[in-house]
């Protein structure tokens, strides 16, 4: 009850101070080629229920028609000023919105592809019991996804080998240690992160 205050009250005050921001990016995206602002792909929320994640649309209408579900550093798919809201994680803010509608906290494991869950171990099927998240200890640890598959000849293989062990790791320690202090303080990691990372 405390952790839905908790992300109620923190989206909602993020929404307020970050809209004229957010108004700004909804602008450029929508300016550039006259398609949909927002990505609304299809995730696996708590207990299994899909639900469709709120981000600013940073790649080519219909980009995930193509079939590949991670994106490298080179992927062609994604637009100038989506290269700029990615480098900044700006594309991700909108999130805020499935926060304040409780389909999303905002701290917990990032949200997947059902593609993805349904390769879950009995172990790793935890993490369906408790709500994806805007970030997490994994999101600290990598912060930038495409840069780790840059040059990669095959994106969704090469995350499953190069980022999924350590993930899924930090997202079960975070099921482990989950409180609302907790959360505070991976927020607060998280902000450090990207204000000094390089």
């Amino acid at each position: 009850m405390l952790k839905r205050l908790f992300d109620f009250l923190s989206s909602l005050f993020g929404l307020i101070i970050l809209s004229p921001v957010l108004l700004t990016i909804a602008a450029f995206i929508k300016f550039y080629d006259w398609g949909p602002i927002f990505y609304r792909g299809k995730r696996v929320g708590l207990h299994g229920k899909i639900f469709r994640i709120y981000k600013f649309r940073s790649m080519i209408v219909d980009a995930e028609k193509t079939g590949v579900l991670s994106t490298s550093k080179e992927d062609i798919r994604v637009t100038p000023i989506g290269r700029l809201i990615r480098k900044t994680k700006i594309d991700e803010l909108p999130q805020l919105i499935n926060v304040l509608k409780g389909e999303m906290s905002m701290v917990g494991p990032r949200p997947e592809v059902k593609r993805f869950t349904d390769l879950y171990t009995n172990e790793e099927k935890v993490l369906l019991n408790i709500k994806p998240g805007i970030t997490d200890y994994a999101s600290i640890w990598n912060v930038d996804e495409a840069e780790v598959l840059k040059g990669s000849q095959d994106p969704d293989k090469d995350y499953f080998e190069k980022i999924r062990p350590e993930k899924i790791r930090l997202q079960l320690k975070y099921y482990k240690e989950k409180s609302l202090w907790t959360d505070i303080k991976i927020i607060f990691l998280t902000i450090k992160k990207m204000m000094f990372s390089k």
